[in-house]
């Protein structure tokens, strides 16, 4: 079996063999001709100049940039560390609810679980409404600095909680530092990257992101044993990523936008100088002026106002709204947020088992952002971005689907367990497994296999609250049993991998486009005068959106079963699809002259 594995291997170096050089790289080396040669057999036309042309002209930009330049270019990504920490604390605060740490720890009821969950949402809602005011009043580096300190705070005061007050002190402190951040880093990017990669830099930003989802994961499933400590250690290493990306930003430059919106056209000049490596920045810093003073002369007016009056702007805030609105309406934090109770929803017992498959998921969110890192400025905004949510749209009817069949295949309780005299018992002794698990009673589903493994004999029966371990109350399951299960979680499901997989494929279509298209579009639609402002309302429409999935999905997959949650999400998803395709522009290759008027 192993030496089978050379047979693909020899095949490839053979085929190989008969594989040209690519022509950028020859072009970069000075072999023009030899370059012409091989795109003319690529594309079995000898008319390949202007693609030629474009090459060298892609490779003299990059020969333009000496090594201190492209170091100090590099720079810019600290500031997605701000997608770092962001992916660090929602998943760990995802995580441990997904396991009842806190709720074990503090006694929290439903409500204070479901404030501690959403409270940090409901700051940031406000962090990225007043975040728009203060980066164009303060600048975006002073900004990104404040809300690295603000959020290194709020991590810490969560980690050092004594009781549920303090906790919830220090999710409102982070959730400010959160909104006020997530507009931030995404113009900063924008106004500071060279244009033609700016697309491929917001896409870093989102690789950050989720890498820090995936980070976060792994560390929750390693401190999930110990219940005492380790939520403490998941919230207080949060702190790590903000603090890294305070250091780092004390490195950065100023957006040049920013300072000629100052009056500080020398200052600009020079940070234009040291990022681009080269003296012959006047036509970029023209074209920075020339939208300032655009800028200014709406300065004594309501900026908001104006968007909305100004046609073209107003187009632009509908379709970046809708962007991150449907990002969010496709589920795409919910599963995020519930992906370990999802995978649990859909059979599986174990709970180290679903934290696994749930690292599993992020990892392919993390992978999968590679391959729109790629494809943003090889296919455009647009194709990738449309073929991303259909995808979508189909994963989340297969996720619906498989859900469907669990609810097919649910195994019935049959069984009647004897009830102690001492013991109240409200759980059903009728039905199926999903009505014992989905009452507000708190019942867990004992059953016996058959030959088949299939559940058999199955009864409903209260949880014992007094139990560390969540064991029945009384019967089968309460006195060790070894021939029968106890599962308060997940009901049996034979096909429990179906919805794991479409899981998995549903984050492998979102992550390429829609996962970091809406930002990188919002931060390329706007002009100038108008995008701290604009940037700033789309940001709190995510929040939004954010909070309103996240603190109605699982009531939802009450009123409309499991199922029914994923096809609603899908349905919405395929209305987006629609919007788009009737109205969203290409902004690939696009000069910020040109962007001005896209929607004009």
């Amino acid at each position: 079996m192993f030496g089978l594995g050379t047979v693909p291997s020899a095949i490839m170096f053979l085929g190989c063999l008969w594989l040209p050089e690519s022509p950028s790289w020859l072009v970069s080396r000075g072999a023009c001709e030899d370059a012409r040669e091989v795109l003319v057999r690529l594309r079995g036309t000898i008319d390949v100049n202007e693609e030629l042309q474009a090459i060298e002209t892609v490779c003299k930009e990059q020969e333009s940039y000496d090594e201190k330049s492209r170091f100090y270019e590099m720079l810019t990504t600290p500031s997605t560390m701000k997608a770092l920490l962001v992916g660090c604390m929602l998943v760990s605060m995802q995580e441990l609810c997904g396991i009842n740490i806190i709720m074990e720890e503090f006694h929290l009821s439903s409500f204070w679980q479901e404030l501690i969950v959403s409270v940090a949402i409901g700051t940031a809602i406000i962090g990225a409404s007043l975040g728009g005011f203060l980066n164009q009043r303060l600048g975006r580096k002073p900004m990104l600095l404040a809300c690295a300190l603000v959020f290194t705070i709020g991590a810490v005061v969560e980690a050092i909680a004594a009781s549920r007050n303090g906790l919830l002190v220090g999710r409102l402190i982070v959730g400010l530092g959160i909104g006020g951040v997530s507009i931030t880093a995404p113009v900063f990017i924008s106004e500071i990257a060279p244009w033609r990669i700016r697309g491929r830099l917001v896409t870093v930003y989102c690789v950050f992101f989720v890498g820090a989802e995936l980070v976060a994961a792994i560390i929750d499933v390693i401190f999930s044993p110990y219940k005492k400590t380790g939520w403490r250690f998941m919230f207080g290493l949060a702190a790590v990523p903000s603090s890294i990306m305070f250091l780092g930003c004390l490195w950065l430059p100023e957006s040049p936008s920013w300072l000629v919106s100052r009056g500080a056209c020398e200052d600009a000049r020079e940070v234009l100088v040291r990022l681009r490596g080269t003296t012959d920045v006047n036509e970029e810093l023209q074209s920075i002026l020339a939208v300032c003073k655009e800028r200014e002369s709406y300065d004594k007016k309501s900026r908001f106002h104006k968007i909305l009056t100004t046609s073209s702007t107003r187009k632009a805030l509908l379709v970046g709204c809708m962007l991150i609105s449907m990002q969010e309406l496709s589920g795409i934090n919910v599963v995020m947020f519930y992906s370990t109770t999802i995978i649990q929803m859909s059979g599986v017992q174990e709970d180290q088992l679903a934290l696994w498959l749930a690292v599993v998921v992020y990892f392919t969110g993390f992978a999968f952002t590679f391959v729109g890192l790629y494809l943003v400025e090889k296919l455009g905004r647009r194709k990738l971005l449309l073929g991303s949510l259909a995808g979508v749209i189909l994963c989340l009817s297969l996720l619906g689907g498989a859900f469907y069949l669990a609810k097919q295949h649910d195994a019935a309780i049959t069984f009647i367990e004897r009830v102690p005299s001492n013991i109240s018992n409200s759980c059903p002794d009728t039905g199926y497994c999903l009505d014992c698990l989905g009452v507000g009673e708190k019942c867990g589903f004992c059953y016996a296999k058959d030959s088949a493994n299939n559940p058999m004999s199955g009864s409903c029966v209260p949880i014992n609250v007094s139990s560390n371990v969540n064991m029945a109350a009384f019967g089968r399951c309460g006195r060790n049993d070894h021939t029968v299960t106890w599962s308060y979680q997940a009901c049996p499901f034979q096909y429990a991998w179906l919805a794991t997989v479409a899981l998995v494929l549903y984050i492998a279509a979102i992550a390429p486009g829609m996962g970091p298209l809406p930002w990188t579009i919002n931060s390329e639609i706007y002009p100038l005068w108008a995008r701290s402002t604009a940037y700033g309302f789309a940001s709190a429409v995510k929040w939004t959106c954010n909070g309103l999935l996240s603190m109605t999905f699982l009531s939802l997959t009450e009123w409309i079963t499991s199922f029914g949650v994923f096809w609603l999400y899908g349905g919405i998803s395929l209305l987006g699809w629609l919007f788009f395709y009737a109205y969203l522009p290409e902004t690939k290759d696009k000069s910020p002259e040109e962007l001005e008027y896209l929607f004009s």
